[in-house]
């Protein structure tokens, strides 16, 4: 029974690596291997993103780049999916950046309008204070920056945040906690 199924192992990785050297060859053969691996990558991503039209969009730039990559592609005895998820992480963990620098940018023109506009003395005292806890988050402890930034700034929830580092979500929470301690601290120490 053991020899069947290590077989049956051992056919679907040499068939999955006849699809890669073909896609090699003729790109048209690339649909095979889209087919193949669609679900189980869609699937992956819309676990992480939480969002079904995000989800959506990774999942299509996973396959643009796959595709793009696929000559580069070495067969390592591993099946093709992971290399797709490998991508698949990649591209999540690079729009999860991307929106906190947009957010942090967007924060800054802001700021920056607020002081050009004719506005008030309040609304400038609020963009201030906006930009000295934004500085304050990145002087925080990396793990604890990273959960602060990941929890308010790409508002992504404590489950979400737990598997994105590898944690338990008491051990995001205690991030979490320790963290606001440090911002109200060094928040009063700037004030006061």
């Amino acid at each position: 029974m053991k020899a069947r199924a290590t077989a049956k192992i051992d056919a679907d990785y040499s068939a999955e690596r006849t699809l890669v050297q073909a896609a090699q060859r003729d790109r048209s053969r690339f649909a095979d291997l889209y087919e193949a691996n669609f679900e189980r990558v869609y699937a992956y991503v819309v676990r992480r993103v939480r969002d079904r039209d995000e989800a959506q969009d990774v999942t299509a730039d996973v396959f643009h780049l796959a595709l793009k990559s696929l000559p580069r592609f070495e067969w390592r005895g591993v099946p093709f999916a992971a290399w797709l998820f490998r991508i698949a992480a990649n591209e999540i963990a690079d729009r999860s950046k991307s929106v906190a620098r947009r957010r942090a940018h967007e924060l800054e023109n802001s700021s920056q309008a607020t002081y050009a506009g004719d506005e008030t003395v309040s609304s400038i005292d609020e963009a201030e204070r906006r930009a000295r806890l934004f500085k304050l988050v990145e002087r925080l402890p990396r793990d604890q920056s990273r959960v602060i930034t990941m929890r308010f700034a790409e508002d992504k929830s404590i489950r979400e945040i737990a598997t994105a580092l590898g944690r338990s979500e008491g051990s995001v929470k205690q991030l979490q906690f320790r963290a606001m301690q440090n911002l109200r601290v060094r928040l009063g120490d700037t004030n006061g």
